[in-house]
């Protein structure tokens, strides 16, 4: 960690440590307004992905495809859509995975399938399928949604504990069908539930019969994360979801993984949905191009935010605040001189965020943090002297 005196006595050296990060002193200078000519050089502090303007995915298609043999698919079958379902599949220790054009139809199966003809579902208070899909457990399937307390907390396991006790309740026992966990929680702040957690409830649900989802829409930014490995972070559930857009670059698009049986129903539910469109490959391609290698990119920029973090906490007039179990947002408290004129400073820095609000700042970690020496994202919230 940098100590307070030796980043504060950098600052006005305007390059700080980026000698030692092996940039050109030359390239160091030229990084802010090559930012405000090309997005490319551009750090945003905000947002899980890498902003595409639509005018970039025809070159992006171009790149990936090349002579376009062998990419595409006749309604969602073969080319890209299959490549990319097989490789998901083995990333999440599946035995196979389904391509879907929408995480919310992505969870509405997989709770249909895993709930059979049981009428409960237990589910996060904060989650995606009870605040996020319009009520679509009850209207498309006829099951009826429990909420949870817990949020992603060692709490979650004994508020499942609770609402399964209720549920058993005589005279009149209704039986849960499944378990939905949302992890990470976009509604708190990025929040993920912990491994040990995920392995009660799941240990629970299998003694009261339930299946178990993971809407891991955000799944891939646990990336980083200590002890983190996917595959057995997902071994406890019997389907898990996974956003082709959030992060990995895709214009739409979505997986559903778990057994070859669970998945081939999931494909004729798909076509019953009205999910089943006529070629996927062009979403495929661009998330399958991403996702190679994306664990060990997201990693570093996970660390990367860290380290901000940790420089950002010794400037005067700065308090960092983490979320708890988080994984890729934080928070800041600025006092008026930081905060006066701060989003106009960073952006001739070549650096995006959101509004600072009553002293309030989200930062949101992506790949673009790799762009650019840490150092230097924290030299641009300090006001010029003067």
């Amino acid at each position: 960690m940098v100590g307070r005196r030796d980043f504060l006595q950098a600052l006005p050296l305007g390059a700080l440590t980026l000698a030692t990060a092996g940039m050109p002193l030359a390239q160091v200078a030229a990084l802010p307004a090559r930012a405000a000519k090309d997005a490319r050089y551009v750090v945003s502090l905000r947002g899980d992905s890498v902003f595409t303007e639509p005018g970039e995915y025809p070159a992006r298609l171009a790149r990936i495809v090349g002579d376009g043999h062998g990419m595409g698919d006749s309604y969602l079958v073969d080319g890209a859509v299959t490549s990319l379902e097989s490789k998901f599949a083995a990333l999440l220790g599946k035995e196979d995975a389904a391509f879907m054009p929408t995480g919310t139809m992505a969870n509405q199966i997989a709770l249909r399938l895993l709930s059979g003809d049981r009428s409960r579902v237990l589910l996060q208070k904060e989650s995606h399928v009870y605040r996020d899909e319009a009520d679509a457990v009850a209207v498309m399937s006829s099951l009826n949604p429990v909420p949870v307390d817990g949020g992603a907390s060692d709490a979650l396991f004994g508020g499942m504990a609770a609402a399964f006790a209720q549920s058993g309740e005589k005279p009149y026992p209704v039986d849960v069908g499944a378990v939905s966990v949302e992890s990470p929680v976009r509604r708190l702040d990025g929040a993920a539930v912990p491994q040990g957690i995920v392995e009660k409830i799941a240990a629970l649900a299998r003694a009261k019969g339930a299946g178990m989802h993971l809407d891991g829409a955000r799944l891939l930014l646990m990336s980083g994360g200590r002890d983190f490995d996917v595959r057995r972070y997902c071994a406890p559930f019997d389907s898990v979801y996974v956003s082709l857009y959030k992060y990995l670059g895709a214009p739409f698009g979505a997986v559903l993984a778990g057994r070859k049986d669970f998945v081939a129903k999931a494909r004729l539910a798909r076509h019953v949905f009205g999910g089943t469109i006529f070629h996927g490959w062009m979403a495929a391609a661009i998330a399958e191009d991403a996702l190679d290698g994306f664990g060990e990119r997201f990693a570093r920029a996970r660390a990367a935010g860290e380290q901000l973090l940790d420089q950002l906490a010794v400037i005067p007039g700065i308090e960092v605040r983490r979320v708890p179990n988080g994984t890729n947002i934080a928070f800041l408290k600025l006092d008026d001189r930081i905060a006066t004129g701060l989003k106009d400073r960073l952006a001739r820095a070549g650096v995006i965020t959101g509004d600072v609000i009553d002293g309030g700042l989200p930062l949101t970690f992506n790949e673009t943090i790799l762009r650019r020496p840490v150092a230097a994202i924290a030299a641009a919230f300090v006001p010029a002297k003067g």
